[in-house]
């Protein structure tokens, strides 16, 4: 607590109220002591001790209610609740905080969108958004998924870049039958570039494909590390499976597959909102949203 919230106001300044004054003046109804919420952050002075902090909480000690107050040295005292202290010079009762309104109902969906409320799931279009794997789906429906559904846009993993020619191919995408596809390590000279730009090369696919992509070999790493208590996700050598290799880093179990699915499970569990991911991920989806829900 800096010294700026305090007024400065010490009992050797205050106009010589003591206990036995207020309990005097009150007595003989010479003053009315006014009730004062015990707000978090209201400074009082206790009379007794000239003790001058601003209200950190107010809880029950042995059937009594405390006053905990600090000082401007980051110091807390406790005092029974009532009668006792100075506001601003007056002297006040201490009454209990004021409540807290309920807390409002939230009005963005994981994704920072605007929630919007009672709104049915619109079926589902014919267009698609494309991704790598099981784990990407399950990425982009933790926090796209309220928005998808109300745009009735279907997610589905490739279960590899490998397939996204032929899956094209087979999907036949148009005006109406537009796909949107997120690739993991889409950077200069990779292999998922090659694989996009032939793709994107396939018939009908002009201005009905859009193939997008982050620069992370998986992701996993789109997951903001600090959230593992990372400050950065561990370097795993080209010719070493990514997955294993970050989860034997982190010293989790990554020996079998279930070991894979439960670190997966894990990091995924850290994830809240939009604001758990990386911006160059984020940015990507949005627009294969835009991509695909556009307005014929």
């Amino acid at each position: 607590m800096s010294a700026s919230h305090f007024p400065g106001r010490r009992s050797s300044s205050s106009p010589g109220w003591g206990a036995q004054d207020l309990s005097s003046l009150r007595a003989s109804q010479q003053i009315t002591v006014q009730p004062l919420p015990a707000d978090p952050g209201t400074v009082i002075e206790e009379v007794e001790s000239g003790w001058v902090g601003a209200v950190v909480s107010v809880e029950a000690s042995g059937g009594v209610r405390v006053v905990s107050l600090e000082d401007r040295r980051g110091k807390i005292r406790s005092f029974p609740l009532g009668y006792g202290f100075l506001y601003e010079g007056q002297p006040v009762e201490l009454t209990p905080p004021t409540p807290r309104a309920a807390a409002p109902v939230p009005t963005r969906t994981a994704s920072g969108s605007v929630a919007v409320a009672d709104v049915r799931a619109r079926v589902a279009r014919a267009s698609r958004i494309w991704v790598e794997g099981t784990h990407d789906a399950e990425l982009v429906e933790k926090v796209w998924g309220e928005d998808l559904r109300i745009e009735g846009i279907v997610v589905e993993p490739l279960h590899g870049a490998d397939d996204l020619l032929a899956a094209v191919r087979e999907f036949q995408p148009g005006p109406r039958r537009r796909v949107g596809v997120l690739l993991d390590h889409l950077v200069p000279g990779s292999k998922e570039t090659r694989i996009a730009r032939e793709a994107m090369q396939a018939s009908g696919a002009r201005g009905n494909l859009l193939v997008l992509g982050h620069p992370y070999v998986d992701v996993w790493q789109a997951v903001k590390p600090h959230l593992l208590g990372l400050q950065r996700w561990p370097d795993i050598p080209r010719s070493e499976d990514i997955k294993v290799g970050t989860l034997k880093a982190l010293g989790w179990p990554h020996a079998q597959q279930r070991d894979i699915a439960q670190g997966w499970k894990r990091i995924l569990g850290q994830v809240t909102s939009y604001a758990d991911l990386e911006p160059s991920l984020l940015g990507r989806v949005e627009e294969l949203i835009d991509f695909v829900t556009v307005e014929d």
